[in-house]
């Protein structure tokens, strides 16, 4: 009989790879509230509003585990240059995805956008250590062809807002593998909460260079905004949370199955249906999800 997955040891990849699937549908979720808002306000401006209010979903799960205390010596942790780092790369990252959204359909700049997962592996190599073994790299590469087969570079179809959703997968996954770089006596709340003020911060910053910011001017956009600032907040809550149980090269592939909510909500809410652009490289991508899925099983 074939040997049995060890449910001990499953469990928290189970756990992980769940909350990688559950963090993607929340930021497909915020991209479709960032493209109803960019009629009305810029790319900056609306990276700046999600930083500012994401931050409420860190400080709710540091009451939730009791770990917001008035005594402030227990909110500082000894990397804490890192962690106010992490969150300007999260913000340089959002830049450049936000402002993509307002000029690509939603699957298409979501398929790009999984290109992180070759990021992540390398990163890991390099700054971790891992080691990474032929079929995870012939299924990252799979993956990585199908987003370069979406990009299409050298086409008349190549613009320079595609590579931008690029740039910000490369951000993202400094921004994921740096959550290693973190012992297990740091809370994922307590790291959030230092990203997203760090965040913040940095998004403020990329307003005031790129212009002036504009008044809130319904009840409906403040809505919107709170809802994108939350929904966005939680996904990266859940990404951190979820990378710091599994190792990165592992959990990296499941990101590319957030491109099935992109595609059904950009039908949903904006009509979009660019098949002729993500077939058949978004075929590839699913197949390189698989092979991780069904190599994991094996080696477990």
């Amino acid at each position: 009989m074939p040997e049995q997955f060890p449910p001990r040891a499953a469990a928290p990849l189970v756990r992980a790879v769940l909350l990688t699937l559950l963090a993607f549908v929340c930021f497909d979720l915020m991209a479709v509230l960032v493209r109803m808002l960019l009629a009305r306000y810029a790319a900056s401006e609306l990276s700046t509003y999600r930083n500012i209010f994401g931050i409420f979903p860190s400080l709710l799960f540091l009451l939730y585990t009791r770990e917001l205390r008035l005594d402030l010596r227990k909110l500082v942790i000894p990397q804490w240059r890192l962690a106010f780092a992490r969150g300007g790369v999260v913000a340089l990252a959002q830049l450049f995805f936000y402002a993509a959204l307002g000029h690509m359909e939603l699957a298409t700049v979501s398929a790009l956008g999984q290109t992180s997962s070759l990021f992540v592996v390398l990163l890991s190599i390099v700054f971790l250590g891992e080691r990474v073994g032929p079929w995870r790299w012939f299924a990252l590469g799979l993956g990585f062809l199908g987003a370069m087969w979406i990009l299409r570079p050298g086409s008349d179809a190549f613009s320079a807002y595609a590579v931008m959703p690029v740039f910000a997968a490369l951000c993202y996954a400094v921004s994921m593998i740096t959550a290693r770089k973190f012992g297990p006596d740091v809370s994922s709340a307590l790291l959030y909460l230092y990203s997203s003020i760090g965040a913040a911060v940095g998004a403020f910053v990329l307003a005031l260079v790129f212009g002036d910011f504009t008044a809130i001017t319904s009840v409906a956009d403040l809505g919107l905004i709170l809802a994108m600032a939350t929904v966005g907040g939680c996904g990266v809550l859940l990404l951190t949370l979820s990378f710091r149980m599994a190792p990165p090269s592992a959990l990296a592939p499941f990101s590319y199955f957030g491109i099935i909510s992109s595609f059904l909500m950009g039908w949903v809410f904006f009509g979009e249906l660019p098949l002729d652009k993500l077939l058949p490289g978004v075929l590839f991508i699913f197949a390189a999800g698989a092979i991780i899925l069904w190599r994991e099983n094996r080696r477990a």
